[in-house]
């Protein structure tokens, strides 16, 4: 490839980078506003879920697909679905169509993200890609910082709908870029890799059967579900022992270091993203602010977890990374802590106090295990590694969500109750939506807010106790420094490096 055609793609890459970074951010600020319109408060977390099980659960297809078919036609295929999710999004008119809107836009994320990297992988040598991380670091801070103030600016300004309809334009840019630029290298057709759909599928019934019980959790169907899940698991163990290339290959899970990472994954992931779910909707409904106050809530989190994510990355090469793990998860509980003792009288000072210390803790930890585990393990399961470790932090995202949701749903019930309201005769709406709340009373505001309030309370005292789990996780990691690790691997490496054929010269 020429470089002309290097600097497209790779511009490309980072805008679509940019696009599925900044999703799940701008969703959150205008979640609340949603709500209010279309009702469905008991629906909430699916909405996040609904993206966060489909794009975590297709992310080791679409690297298998794209060995089978090449990186344009699966790249392009991953945009397709994204765009026409959001399309389908925008033009929700419930929150079960809204839901499975987002199951589709999920599928598409889940290609875009691991396509990135892996297209990035094969134009640039090991070197070059060392030099562009402050690059990719940038996007991603970028969009972490931006998704939250464009999402609340587009609900205030204009409407939710437009959260979605802004991915058309620079989704169709980037796709048609790399469409028209990118050119697959020759493939080998003789060795054909083989594609895991069994344990893939089985994988993706688990978890929405899991989730499905965990939302039913106390009733004869609950209890259903969840030994449903529990025989999905099952099978899938059975099935990845004899796959040929497993989608979640069990072997890996006999290095301590890699257990102890993808557990600190599964609770970071629920503390960390289960919080910032719920965050612009105690913002809006309990504090009273608009949709651009809620998303400028999440900004000191994302630039704190940017900044320590770079500051942490030098930090191990001075010092044991389970050491700096320790020190980040520290901060990430205290930070959690924090976030469990708000009510209906907090900050958003306070707020952003507690938020910055756990996006903190998230970048001294996240790259702390990432970078130990690529040190670690052989290079032929470089990128499984790498991808499952994704996998635990998105799969603790999603179940931090729904259980949290769950909890907050049944807890206002109880709440509303006490206070002798009927759960079904009164809306949060009313807290959500300015019209509304210029008809309501002072003294129902009062209540309502009060109730939601204590049932926040809740749903943030779960993300404490996994983060206080997590930490404990975490000190029970091998010691060691990063340099330790990759020497240990180079001495019983068992394949030579392969690097990428095209460079920039």
């Amino acid at each position: 490839m020429s470089p002309r055609r290097v600097a497209v793609v790779t511009g490309a890459i980072m805008l679509s980078l940019f696009l599925a970074s900044m999703e799940s951010t701008v969703v959150a600020t205008g979640m609340p506003t949603i709500v209010s319109q279309m009702g469905g408060l008991e629906y909430y977390s699916w909405v996040f879920s609904a993206y966060m099980l489909t794009s975590t659960t297709t992310v080791p297809l679409y690297g298998k697909l794209s060995d089978l078919y090449g990186r344009r036609p699966i790249y392009a295929a991953a945009m397709a679905l994204f765009l026409i999710g959001s399309v389908l999004c925008g033009l929700s008119q419930s929150m079960v169509q809204l839901i499975a809107a987002r199951a589709v836009q999920g599928v598409g994320a889940g290609g875009l993200l691991p396509l990135a990297f892996i297209i990035i992988g094969d134009m640039f040598s090991l070197e070059q890609r060392a030099r562009m991380q402050g690059l990719f670091s940038g996007v991603w801070g970028v969009s972490s910082v931006v998704g939250p103030l464009l999402g609340g600016f587009l609900v205030d300004q204009v409407s939710w709908h437009w959260i979605f309809y802004i991915n058309i334009v620079p989704g169709l840019l980037a796709g048609i870029l790399v469409w028209r630029a990118w050119v697959d290298r020759p493939r080998d057709n003789t060795t054909r890799p083989s594609v895991d759909y069994a344990g893939s599928a089985l994988l993706t019934a688990g978890v929405v059967v899991l989730l499905l019980g965990l939302f039913e959790l106390g009733t004869p169907i609950g209890w259903g579900l969840l030994a449903g899940a529990v025989l999905s698991f099952a099978l899938l163990s059975w099935v990845e022992r004899r796959a040929a290339d497993p989608v979640l290959p069990l072997s890996l899970f006999r290095d301590r270091l890699f257990v102890v990472a993808c557990a600190h994954g599964v609770l970071a992931g629920w503390a960390m993203f289960g919080s910032t779910a719920y965050v612009p909707l105690f913002v809006q409904a309990v504090l009273g602010t608009s949709a651009t106050a809620a998303g400028a809530t999440l900004t000191p989190l994302l630039i704190a977890w940017v900044v320590s994510s770079i500051i942490g990355s030098r930090l191990l090469l001075k010092m044991g990374y389970r050491t700096l793990a320790v020190i980040g998860m520290v901060l990430l509980t205290s930070g959690s802590f924090l976030m469990s003792r708000i009510g209906a009288g907090s900050s958003q000072l306070s707020l952003a106090i507690g938020l910055a210390l756990m996006g903190t803790g998230m970048g001294l930890s996240i790259p702390a295990f990432l970078i130990a585990v690529q040190s670690t393990v052989p290079r032929r399961t470089l990128g499984t590694a790498t991808s499952t470790l994704q996998f635990s932090r998105s799969i603790g995202g999603v179940l931090g969500v729904s259980v949290m949701g769950m909890v907050l749903s049944v807890r206002l019930a109880e709440n509303l109750r006490a206070v002798g309201l009927d759960p079904a005769s009164v809306s949060i709406n009313t807290l959500l939506d300015p019209i509304a709340q210029a008809s309501a009373s002072t003294s129902l505001d009062t209540t309502l807010r009060a109730a939601l309030a204590s049932a926040m309370q809740g749903v943030f005292l779960l993300a404490f106790i996994a983060s206080v789990i997590g930490l404990v996780a975490t000190a029970l990691a091998p010691a060691g420094r990063i340099a330790q690790l990759a020497e240990r691997r180079s001495q019983t490496a068992e394949e030579p490096v392969v690097q990428p054929v095209t460079t920039l010269e």
